[in-house]
């Protein structure tokens, strides 16, 4: 691969960093409201989630403790293949814990679906999901997702932590990937 302006490689801009920033101090506030007086354990999903838990952290006004899993079901695809493997587990204990998982993306749902019930089975008082964004045509499975930034069409999209093939993540907007990156024609 050679070094080329990132922009080329993209055909429409979904989310702007300004909106994304908007979304994700609303969406502190709700947290905020929604867990005051309570102890708070922010679960990210490596490591398209770091830009979110990063900036949706910084709109807490409250103490929270971060922790960060990494998950894989996509290999070098751009789907998800439903078999999930654990790369890096937790270091937190989460029995009795209210947990919040940070997703960049909920997909076909699959991973976040094996997810929830792997964190239930790990003694968590309660469970909730944040996604910055999700795709409702793409689910396989229905997640009920409390706090949710934006709903996208089913493209493959790129950029604030988004991938594909471990570039692109450093995009400060949300932008459909062009084809020809992925399919080579």
């Amino acid at each position: 691969m050679h070094a080329s302006d990132i922009r080329t490689d993209l055909t429409t801009v979904l989310v702007t960093e300004e909106q994304i920033h908007e979304k994700l101090a609303e969406l502190g506030k709700q947290i905020d409201a929604d867990y005051a007086g309570k102890e708070l354990l922010l679960v990210g999903v490596l490591k398209g989630a770091v830009m979110v838990m990063a900036d949706l952290s910084r709109h807490l006004s409250h103490n929270v403790e971060i922790d960060w899993m990494a998950v894989s079901s996509y290999g070098t695809s751009t789907k998800s293949s439903g078999v999930v493997q654990i790369r890096k587990d937790l270091d937190t204990d989460m029995a009795g814990r209210h947990v919040l998982i940070v997703e960049d993306i909920i997909d076909s749902g699959l991973t976040l679906s094996w997810l929830l019930d792997n964190f239930a089975s790990r003694g968590a008082a309660s469970i909730e999901v944040c996604a910055l964004l999700r795709k409702p045509a793409a689910a396989k499975v229905e997640i009920d997702c409390k706090y949710v930034g934006f709903d996208i069409p089913n493209d493959f999209v790129v950029g604030y932590g988004l991938d594909y093939a471990e570039r692109y993540r450093n995009l400060r907007d949300v932008a459909v990937l062009a084809p020809h990156v992925y399919t080579g024609e």
